[in-house]
């Protein structure tokens, strides 16, 4: 049953500006006649009159919009849930959850740069504090970027947003530096980090205390290894088990986590004269130094591409070895899986290396595959950093130094060989198809210096090497067939199985000769082989060669597995 009625004006004063009520009446004329007036003298960028009726029965509104004029609504990208609404942070104790220190580490990069220091430290070191707070110009700019962005996505005003944070920050620095100045953080210097491990164990801010001791004992160090050997210290130092030793692993986990996450700190733990694929081998071999030396000690060649450790990186693989720090392995394992999956290049100035670093990665990671990542999630990064190795400019300057088209053709068919998905591998066999089908494939092979022999070995090497390469059938049959064209059309210029069948040698030899032509280990499948095994054939039906054959019994030993592999066995 219908109720009263009354009609409401909304305005928005900006284009993106949500809709706010400006007035609520029962007459409907005043409230379109008010409507009308607020657009045109530029008092709103748009209006909306709705009729509002009660139902006395649920004593709910029905409303139906009567006008609205002006800037059409920018529909929002994100829509955000009425509990999800409001700043993510309320009070300082949300600034030192995880997401929220790794949002700190990115607005305050630089200044965190210059300073030496991680968000963790920012959050537990009244000194760093203290510049921060005097600074002024870039606490403001960082509340800035972080007020612009989520003031987009929730709706709410940038100005509140900033406000919020502003007084948030005041809060958290206020309580850091008043920790300091009641020496809630003891100075190792005078007291035993197992003592106080075990005084702080029951302790309500016991994580806040011990984070301020750690991170004050960092204060002063220059540089990522003098910082990461000053922790591995404090990890020796630490109790032996129990919940005091969880204490100070925990607070020394976390700033290894967010040290070792610069690539500016990695580069001084690891080496600066490492580029970034021989970096990320290094961050592998610390972090599974069991499986790298094992797979070096199979293959000694991985040693030219697995940098080795040294200092104190060599105590932190040993504690993550004894499975010690599980979340900064996770972190470390997770940065190369994203490394490798960005467009970035290992190695920017050599498309070949990268290609072995590439392949040494494999290797790597598939190894440690169950402990560190799952073996999806390492087939997954790679398929995705192969979608950089087909592009046109990666290709160009992988084949750039070759001389030769066979060398082309021999890299492109490693580029098969080393790209893993279904579809990347399709891109890859189009640029080989596109080298063996050319017309200088076939030219520069007929007009060699090379030896015939040696020119069809060389193309039957070839072959077998794209066979093994993992392409589709499709792709190897073209592949196959065009280099077996080549082969044939060398041969028939040659006539080298005429030679062979003319020769005057004993029998055996020639047969032998043919029959390894024809099993494709000295001439590439196609023309060739047909015409070897048609001429292998008829003089093994020749009565010349029956008797040669019958006199010298032993000479069938090596042509029974030429016979076989030609596939002329009975």
């Amino acid at each position: 049953m219908a109720g009263p009625v009354h009609y409401e004006v909304y305005i928005r004063k900006t284009a993106p500006a949500p809709w706010s009520l400006l007035m609520a009446t029962e007459d409907r004329t005043v409230a379109t006649q008010t409507a009308e007036d607020m657009l045109r003298d530029d008092r709103a960028a748009a209006v909306r009159v709705t009729k509002e009726t009660l139902d006395t029965a649920t004593m709910e509104f029905t409303s139906l919009t009567l006008l609205t004029k002006g800037a059409p609504e920018i529909k929002r990208k994100r829509v955000v849930a009425d509990d999800h609404v409001g700043p993510q942070c309320n009070a300082p104790a949300d600034l030192y959850a995880p997401h929220a220190r790794e949002l700190i580490g990115r607005v305050l990069e630089d200044w965190l740069a210059r300073q030496g220091a991680t968000p963790f430290e920012l959050l537990h070191r009244p000194d760093l504090a203290e510049r921060l707070e005097a600074s002024g110009v870039e606490l403001q700019h960082a509340m800035q970027k972080v007020a612009i962005p989520e003031s987009q996505a929730v709706g709410q005003p940038v100005h509140e947003l900033l406000r919020h944070y502003q007084k948030l920050a005041d809060q958290t620095i206020e309580r850091l530096i008043g920790a300091g100045r009641r020496q809630a953080f003891p100075s190792l210097d005078n007291v035993s980090l197992a003592d106080l491990a075990h005084r702080l164990v029951g302790v309500p801010d016991r994580a806040f205390v011990m984070g301020g001791v750690v991170s004050g004992a960092l204060a002063g160090l220059k540089g990522a290894r003098a910082r990461l050997e000053r922790l591995m210290a404090l990890a020796d130092r630490a109790p032996m088990d129990g919940a005091p030793r969880a204490i100070v692993m925990v607070a020394i986990e976390q700033i290894l986590s967010e040290l070792l996450s610069s690539r500016t700190a990695l580069a001084d733990i690891l080496g600066p004269s490492l580029d970034q694929g021989a970096s990320l081998a290094a961050v592998v071999r610390m972090v599974a130094p069991r499986e790298i030396d094992a797979m070096i000690a199979e293959d000694t060649r991985l040693r030219l591409q697995i940098p080795p450790v040294d200092g104190p990186a060599v105590r932190l693989g040993a504690r993550m070895e004894a499975g010690e720090f599980p979340m900064l392995a996770s972190v470390l394992a997770r940065m190369v899986l994203r490394e490798l999956m960005s467009p970035r290049r290992l190695r920017p100035r050599d498309a070949a290396g990268e290609i072995e670093i590439l392949r040494t990665l494999a290797l790597a990671l598939t190894a440690t595959a169950g402990r560190l990542l799952t073996l999806e999630e390492v087939q997954t990064a790679f398929a995705e950093r192969s979608k950089s190795l087909i592009t046109a400019d990666f290709v160009a300057s992988y084949v750039a130094g070759c001389e030769t088209v066979m060398c082309e053709a021999e890299r492109l068919t490693r580029l098969c060989e080393n790209v893993t998905g279904t579809g990347n591998k399709r891109s890859a066999a189009r640029w080989l198809v596109a080298c063996v089908t050319s017309l200088r494939f076939e030219t520069e092979l007929r007009q060699s210096a090379q030896p015939v022999p040696q020119r069809l070995i060389v193309l039957a090497g070839l072959q077998r090497t794209a066979a093994g390469a993992g392409l589709s059938e499709a792709d190897f049959a073209q592949v196959s067939a065009a280099i077996g064209h080549v082969g044939g059309v060398i041969e028939g210029e040659s006539r080298i199985i005429g030679q062979i069948v003319r020769a005057a040698v004993p029998v055996p030899q020639k047969l032998q000769a043919l029959l390894r032509l024809a099993a494709g280990e000295t001439a590439p499948v196609g023309p060739v082989t047909e015409r070897a095994r048609a001429e292998a054939v008829r003089l093994m039906r020749a009565p010349e060669t029956r008797a040669a054959l019958s006199a010298t019994p032993e000479a069938m030993g090596p042509l029974k597995p030429l016979i076989k592999a030609a596939g002329l066995a009975a």
